[in-house]
């Protein structure tokens, strides 16, 4: 009995230490998923993350923590990523504070984003930070949020959605068809305003909607697909016997292979990164498999009802330290490649556990798990049959310089032939560590946005992590092991350069993150206080007059300080937190009290004997609100459905 007891205790510990271990692993893997800059208009820059020289975006880049983006007048961009599709108009600066599964983070500290929700899981987070407030977006649906500098003001209008606000002290929830305007920290002073006629920015914004609503592509793959709707306007969908359904390119160069048209980036923490020349060249490089039928390339999406996991890029490596191009001036080091085929596993060069392993082949292709898990723990992959190595013309090769530059591979590429690669091992990442161009790429400069745009500090809901360290921090340890990102480990040892850019946040304290249930309200002018009894009944704003059809400007309602009962000291919060109570099943009009004319006083509550000597004045007509129905348990909801 005694012994049967230890190897319990035993076998309990060991399922302890490796669920302890697992976890390890698991905090350790890079985030599923990357931000995309899949429309560029005008003069876009970018900054990579750590470092503090702009070049010019390209179209493509993977963009993940720290990264910087400055649009100038008269740019434009689109940043898809995640559930959201982030547009920038002009004069706006937006970096990325924190990129997650779960999470996506976004700075924005000058100029007008239209941001797209088009779903959101019950747990995700969507946060905007600016100057002012942070901005946390609750439903799928559309929001604006400007950052004007000039006035220290914050402005948000949710055509579609909910929202909350949180500043120092104070924070409300927001409901769509209103546009608010904060300026300061403390949410103290805003005005309340009317929602805009469309501009020029938001009719593009709904024309990119558009093409993601109607797209093709949608029906073929996964919704966690980076830029398939870019594949409908350069390509056609067919279904073959032993893949399924495949796309094919329309327009490509004779000879033309995966992976040809663009350039190779060095990415923390994923390494080495291609970044494809083709406006629809973003899915095709980072999801799915490659696959060569008859005389075709067509890229064969992993399963649509899979969650789909970024890859940097789905090739293998050929070559070896030896490897040698022909070129005109001799003979040279060179770097070959070639695209994994359908149902082959692809192995990542850095660190990861064994689920992502298996959820980054299972999202992108059909594989039996035991194949998987085979391939995970046998670390030797010189003895693989690869499908496509055998295609001519599928291996594209460069020289060593022209790799590690970032040039663009198809003025590069050197032709090699069977012979050549015959027999060459192959390797799951180069082994040529980066250089300075390899991180920022081989784009020429870009505009410097004003010093100021990213030095202003902005409040901030959730705590973003630590900026990274750029590229100088960790050249040494990256010469150690070419090719190889560092691991999680190592990346925290790194000690971040001074000069390196780091944003300024100012978290509000934890008391003041509970989820608020008060709207931001407007006091009446001229209006004594009222009893206790109306201030409980008060749960929105007073009714504003009508807007006259003619009165087609952003011109605010009024401006007032908000009422003492919506700013909540932080120890009274610590002491009395917020404890949502159950929804009811329905909800009725709430009823207001009914303004007198703005020319007749108001009664002092004292006064109470000369009520009766007040002659009644006209009633102003109550426009009662109906109540929001209780918010959905689902886990996930789409915003397609709630049209």
């Amino acid at each position: 009995m005694q012994s049967h007891i230890l190897r319990s205790r035993a076998f309990a510990l060991l399922i302890a230490a490796a669920a302890l271990l697992f976890s390890g692993w698991a905090a350790a893997d890079p985030p599923s998923r990357v931000a995309r800059l899949g429309y560029i208009s005008g003069a876009i820059s970018f900054s990579p993350a750590g470092e503090d020289d702009w070049v010019r975006a390209s179209i493509n880049r993977p963009l993940t923590i720290g990264d910087r983006l400055w649009a100038d007048s008269r740019g434009r961009a689109e940043i898809q990523v995640g559930p959201g599709l982030i547009r920038m108009d002009a004069d706006t600066g937006l970096s990325i504070l924190n990129l997650g599964d779960r999470i996506v983070q976004l700075q924005l500290t000058q100029g007008t984003m239209h941001v797209r929700v088009r779903r959101l899981a019950v747990g995700e987070i969507f946060e905007v930070d600016t100057p002012n407030l942070a901005f946390t977006l609750r439903e799928p649906g559309e929001y604006r949020i400007s950052v004007d500098p000039a006035v220290d003001a914050t402005t948000i209008f949710l055509r579609r959605g909910r929202g909350e606000v949180y500043g120092d002290g104070a924070a409300y929830a927001i409901d769509a068809g209103r546009g608010y305007r904060f300026t300061g920290t403390g949410l103290g002073q805003f005005q309340q305003m009317g929602m805009p006629v469309l501009d020029e920015f938001d009719r593009w914004a709904g024309e990119r909607d558009r093409v993601w609503d109607s797209s093709i592509s949608a029906r073929y793959v996964s919704q966690d697909v980076l830029g398939y709707a870019d594949l409908d306007t350069h390509g056609a969908w067919r279904v073959d016997a032993t893949y399924g359904n495949i796309w094919y390119p329309s327009r490509v160069s004779t000879g033309w292979a995966p992976y040809r048209d663009g350039h190779w980036a060095w990415v923390d923490p994923w390494g080495w990164t291609w970044v494809d020349d083709a406006p629809w060249g973003f899915a095709v490089s980072h999801y799915g498999r490659w696959a060569h039928v008859g005389d075709q390339w067509g890229w064969v999406p992993g399963p649509r009802q899979a969650t789909a996991w970024y890859a940097p890029a789905l090739v293998v490596f050929l070559g070896g330290d030896n490897f040698q191009l022909t070129i005109s001036s001799g003979s040279v080091g060179g770097i070959g490649w070639f695209p994994l085929g359908p149902r082959e596993v692809y192995r990542p060069a850095y660190p990861v556990s064994l689920g992502y392993f298996q959820n980054i082949n299972r999202s992108n292709t059909v594989i039996n798990t035991t194949v998987i898990n085979n391939y995970y723990s046998n670390t030797n992959v010189t003895n693989i049959v690869y499908a496509n190595r055998q295609v001519p013309g599928a291996v594209v090769a460069v020289p060593t310089a022209a790799f590690v530059q970032s040039q663009p591979v198809s003025a590069a590429a050197v032709p090699v032939s069977r012979e050549a690669i015959q027999g060459r091992p192959v390797a799951v990442a180069p082994p040529v560590a980066p250089t300075e161009k390899s991180v920022r790429g081989a784009a020429s400069a870009g505009d410097k946005p004003p010093a100021k745009v990213f030095e202003r500090p902005v409040v901030a809901r959730t705590a973003p992590p630590p900026p990274p360290a750029g590229f100088a921090a960790q050249r040494q340890q990256l010469e150690a092991k070419p090719g190889r990102p560092l691991d999680e480990d190592a990346r925290k040892q790194v000690k971040r350069e001074p000069s390196a850019p780091a944003p300024t946040v100012k978290v509000v304290p934890q008391a003041q993150q509970v989820a608020p249930t008060q709207r931001p309200r407007l006091a009446a002018p001229e209006a004594a206080a009222p009893a206790p009894a109306a201030r409980a009944r008060q749960a929105e704003p007073a009714p504003q007059p009508r807007a006259q059809p003619q009165e087609r400007e952003r011109a605010p309602e009024r401006e007032q300080a908000a009422p003492a009962p919506a700013r909540v000291a932080p120890a009274e919060r610590a002491a009395q937190p917020r404890v949502a109570a159950p929804a009811p099943a329905a909800r009725q009009p709430e009823s207001r009290p009914q303004a007198a004319p703005a020319q007749t006083a108001r009664p002092e509550p004292k006064a109470q004997p000369r009520e009766r000597e007040v002659k009644p004045e006209p009633k102003a007509e109550s426009r009662g609100r109906e109540a929001r129905p209780a918010a959905s348990k689902a886990k996930g909801r789409d915003d397609d459905e709630r049209k």
